[in-house]
């Protein structure tokens, strides 16, 4: 029963790990392609589909409201593709306001 324990308990601290690290990527990898959305109209395809890609991974090993607001996100990622670029000076100021989402 005390092996059967350890090793359940061992299992989630890996599962736990996984996602830690699965989170860090998404983070990372969205920060970046809300930055190339606030420059550019025209989407990072390669980024986006990594984005996603790990959306995916997350809807194996997370919560739905985990999976929710990662979704949310990445309809933030493509709504901003669509609005007007924004200067380097324009995003020091979104910055500076605390406006960046």
């Amino acid at each position: 029963m005390t092996q059967r324990t350890l090793a359940r308990a061992q299992w989630l601290e890996h599962d736990k790990t996984l996602r830690q690290e699965l989170y860090k990527q998404f983070i990372e990898e969205a920060s970046k392609c809300y930055i190339d959305a606030l420059q550019h109209s025209q989407a990072d395809m390669p980024n986006l589909v990594g984005l996603y890609a790990k959306i995916s991974r997350m809807r194996v090993l997370s919560s739905p409201d985990v999976i929710a607001s990662a979704e949310r996100i990445g309809r933030k990622l493509l709504d901003t593709y669509l609005e007007p670029n924004k200067s380097f000076l324009g995003l020091r100021e979104m910055v500076n306001s605390g406006s960046i989402d």
